[in-house]
Parts: C-alpha cells; sequence; structure tokens
C-alpha cells in the first residue's frame, strides 16, 4: 500500500509530508481498540486483499483510490451529532479496513474524504453534462446507466450492503426514470434555446412533453 506521507505519481490527491502518524505500525494491543471498532464489520468481504489489487479494481472503473473509497464509507460510518470522528477513523484504519496497513493522523483523513467528494462532484458534473448534452441515444443511456449501476452495486456489496432483487431492479427504474426525465428536459431546453419546434426533438423527433 501507498504510504500516506510519499507522493504517488499516479495520484495527485496522497497527503504530503506534514502527516506524522501516517506509516506507523498498528497498535497490537486489543484493550485499547474501541468496541465500535470491533464490531465494524463492512470491509470483511476484502479480507486477505492488498491494497494495490483493490486500487487497480477501482482505477479501471471509478475516479477514486481505493484509499479515498475506504475513508468516504468510514466517515459516512463513524459520524456523530458533533461531526466525524477522524481520529478515531485514522488510529484504527488498519483495524476498519483489511486492504490499509497504516494509521493516518486525522488531517490525512480529512484529506481523503475532501479528495473523494471532490472527485465525486467532478464526475458528476461529467455524467450528468454527457446525459443532457445529446451524445446519446435514451437507448445509449440506459445501456450507461447499466453499466455504471452494476459497478456501483458492486461496490456496496463489497461494503457488506445485502442487495435483495426486487430492491435492486426497482433502484435501476427508479434511476433509468431521472435519466429519462433528465434528457427530456435537455432536449427541451436545447430546442429552445436554438429555436427549434418546442414539441419536438431537433435531433430524433420524438415528441417532447
Amino acid at each position: 500500500m501507498p504510504n500516506p506521507s510519499s507522493s504517488d505519481p499516479e495520484t495527485d490527491d496522497e497527503p504530503t509530508g506534514t502527516d506524522e502518524t501516517a506509516g506507523s505500525a498498528p497498535s497490537t494491543d486489543d484493550s485499547d481498540t474501541p468496541d465500535d471498532v470491533r464490531r465494524y464489520a463492512r470491509f470483511t468481504k476484502m479480507d486477505g486483499a492488498a491494497y494495490d489489487r483493490v486500487n487497480g479494481f477501482l482505477r479501471d472503473r471509478t475516479y477514486v483510490t481505493a484509499r479515498e473509497w475506504a475513508i468516504a464509507r468510514l466517515c459516512a460510518d463513524f459520524r456523530t451529532e458533533t461531526g466525524v470522528e477522524m481520529t478515531k477513523i485514522g488510529e484504527n484504519l488498519p483495524e476498519l479496513v483489511p486492504f490499509m496497513t497504516d494509521t493516518y493522523s486525522p488531517q490525512a483523513v480529512n484529506q481523503a474524504r475532501a479528495s473523494f467528494e471532490e472527485k465525486v462532484t467532478k464526475s458528476g458534473a461529467t455524467f450528468l453534462y454527457g446525459a443532457m448534452s445529446g451524445f446519446f441515444t435514451a437507448e445509449e443511456l440506459d445501456d450507461l446507466m447499466y453499466e455504471v449501476t452494476e459497478v456501483a452495486k458492486f461496490l456496496l456489496e463489497v461494503e457488506g450492503a445485502d442487495l435483495a432483487a426486487n430492491d435492486e431492479l426497482d433502484v435501476e427504474d427508479r434511476i433509468s426514470e431521472v435519466m429519462r426525465d433528465v434528457r427530456r428536459s435537455s432536449e427541451r431546453f436545447r430546442a429552445e434555446e436554438t429555436g427549434h419546434d418546442h414539441e419536438t426533438c431537433p435531433h430524433c423527433g420524438e415528441e417532447l412533453e
């Protein structure tokens, strides 16, 4: 696993050398481990997995690193009324996530979470623009949504989510309907901007509600 205090040539989001706790050996004294950390079982399906392998899988299919994915999940799970327990996450990272072998400082945890959020925002804007731009037909957009949904579902299952078949189909149907609404609205908007007939799509002739 990359040392979070060093620079990774393949990523521009690794913490810099200000993280004094990163890279330290995990504690072997279980008596110091909080109860909620001992009970945490999100990533049990990843037991034995190496960081590089997990990171490679994510890199091929998403914009986030394994470290960003794991820490973003932990920040969501260890959120309290007063904020995210970043110190607890960082100090117990190897116990919480099997493929993470180093402890992190609170600053490194916060940086990884911020990097995850930034990448989600940018990739979301890119995807939504593609959906609204008219580059894809309705069928192509459905195929695209199916592909990205399958990756997202796999990551949720790895985290331990139990997705029933009926629930999966319901989610897919709702997402597809939302994206069809997005496409129809964007077609209507582009028709108005270009002065085309507002009742039909300027590209395919489909009637617009």
